[in-house]
């Protein structure tokens, strides 16, 4: 094998690397985006799941169902949610 067909040879690997290179970073770039979606439709579904969680909570204590451990959880969260408040009201009037 001559010098010019070892040339040519390194010269044809070398462009399908890059080749394989180029397809591999936009499986990539796809991979990524279907990621990004993944993610935002599993928040998504956190979401609601912590929607309708809260539901079953204002229901079991609208119907009187609630046992003790039930009460201290939505006491808990509400408490959660009055600092919040407080600390958006200290914000704002700053």
């Amino acid at each position: 094998m001559t010098v010019d067909q070892q040339f040519n040879a390194l010269n044809e690997k070398l462009q399908l690397l890059l080749k394989q290179y180029q397809r591999l970073q936009k499986d990539n770039e796809r991979l990524r985006e279907e990621l990004n979606l993944c993610r935002q439709k599993e928040l998504g579904s956190q979401q609601k799941l912590e929607a309708m969680e809260q539901q079953i909570s204002i229901l079991k204590l609208a119907s009187g169902e609630m046992n003790d451990q039930d009460k201290r959880e939505l006491e808990k969260k509400i408490n959660h949610y009055i600092k919040e408040i407080d600390r958006c009201i200290s914000f704002l009037s700053q």
